[in-house]
């Protein structure tokens, strides 16, 4: 089942002489339940691939479908609402609260919805990534891997259709890096949900169950892992 759609979107800044095509004319088919990993060099496009399909970046032009609704046909309010539900984001520098527990960051997207999670559901997520004794501490008691553990779960909450990543492993040591991305391989697969992931590693890269390459603001091609 295709979960995202994206058809010839691009963006560009600037003007003339000053004109950046940071993302050319693209389109691109997102399946249900799969871990996708985006990967370029630095500069090549993959960050504002990502942000225009997490609905966080407008593209200068095309349209970009989640679940069969036109994310850029909404309003700015309607996007905010989709994006706080459908769409969990994953980022480098983890982005807790420190001065929050670990239990109170996990459930604070939900409390500012106005919802009530699955209990069922975060005792799901907090087992599978391993943090169920940790919910009583504050982030700056973790170790990196453990943060983004937290804002992992943190992303998934809320049932999303999608979690985005973008270089989530950059902080951390390769052995704790390796061991996240497993936990958000085998989230994708367990809750069947779709993470898309950009990093510029092909190690990393080859956990995916899916290749997505970008070149100079290209895509220009999407292949199995090995």
């Amino acid at each position: 089942m295709i979960i995202l759609k994206a058809e010839n979107i691009e963006k560009t800044y600037g003007k003339r002489e000053l004109k950046v095509e940071a993302l050319k004319p693209s389109n691109l088919e997102i399946e249900q339940g799969l871990f996708y990993a985006i990967i370029g060099r630095s500069g090549s496009g993959k960050s504002t691939l990502l942000h225009i399909l997490g609905g966080l970046d407008k593209p200068t032009g095309g349209k970009v479908y989640l679940e069969g609704k036109s994310i850029f046909d909404m309003s700015s309010h309607d996007i905010a609402i989709l994006r706080r539900r459908r769409i969990g984001f994953v980022f480098q520098a983890f982005n807790l609260l420190s001065e929050h527990t670990v239990e109170e960051n996990i459930l604070m997207p939900m409390h500012l919805d106005g919802r009530e999670p699955d209990q069922k559901h975060f005792e799901q997520i907090i087992n599978v990534l391993g943090i169920k004794d940790k919910l009583a501490y504050f982030p700056d008691e973790l170790s990196g891997g453990e943060r983004q553990r937290v804002a992992i779960a943190r992303a998934m909450l809320p049932k999303p259709a999608i979690v985005l990543a973008d270089e989530p492993t950059g902080n951390l040591d390769p052995k704790t890096g390796d061991e996240v991305l497993a936990l958000m391989k085998d989230s994708a697969h367990k809750f069947n949900q779709t993470f898309i992931l950009v990093t510029h590693d092909m190690e990393i890269a080859r956990m995916a169950d899916k290749i997505i390459k970008i070149d100079n603001g290209n895509i220009i091609s999407i292949t199995d892992s090995l």
